[in-house]
């Protein structure tokens, strides 16, 4: 989590330090050594925010364009009230007004709809490999709190679908989850399997 600081590199400070960590690579042996996220996360989301910019900057040069652009509002109105109509009265949500505005709302869209993603996307397998917590279909409603072992096991069967919808899901799951740590496997291992081809 970060917080908006002016002193910091980026306009915004870790509130925890981030560090290098290591993480299982399915189907080898080794743990692979992977980056620390926030830290190359606050690189990209500050290269979006320059982007993002540049682009307002250009577009709508004084802030009374931005307020009065009627498209642009409606876009902005749209996504608060409809897209996400069940937050649409909270206080939290930006004015659209000046570029520092724009600049500030393209960049998380950017942002959440890239880096963002990509990091939170990569540890799904852990949870969505065990099916009751995300099935292909779910034929019977959640059971509550507390269910019995016959509601129990009567939901577990509900979930499992045996036209390998399941099997499927899993290994997709699998690939997804563990695709930045093979890259990474297999790059440092595709020249022993791939040599290059000599151009003479």
């Amino acid at each position: 989590m970060a917080v908006e600081d002016s002193t910091a590199p980026h306009g915004v400070k870790l509130t925890i330090e981030d560090y290098p960590f290591a993480h299982p690579c399915y189907g080898c042996h080794n743990a692979v050594s992977a980056p620390a996220f926030a830290n190359d996360g606050l690189l990209i989301y500050d290269a979006i925010k320059q982007w993002a910019t540049s682009y307002v900057n250009h577009y709508y040069p004084q802030a009374h364009l931005v307020e009065f652009d009627k498209e642009l509002q409606a876009w902005w109105n749209e996504i608060r009230t409809v897209g996400h109509g069940d937050k649409k009265d909270e206080p939290w949500w930006p004015q659209l007004k000046t570029q520092d505005d724009l600049i500030g709302i393209v960049s998380t869209i950017m942002w959440v709809s890239s880096g963002h993603h990509s990091a939170v996307n990569f540890g799904q397998y852990d949870f969505a490999g065990y099916f009751p917590n995300r099935p292909t279909m779910a034929r019977l409603k959640m059971p509550n709190e507390d269910p019995t072992d016959e509601e129990w096991q009567s939901f577990i069967k509900g979930t499992l679908d045996f036209n390998n919808s399941n099997y499927s899901s899993l290994a997709v799951n699998m690939a997804a989850s563990s695709l930045n740590f093979k890259n990474s496997h297999w790059q440092s291992q595709l020249l022993t399997y791939w040599p290059p081809m000599n151009p003479d």
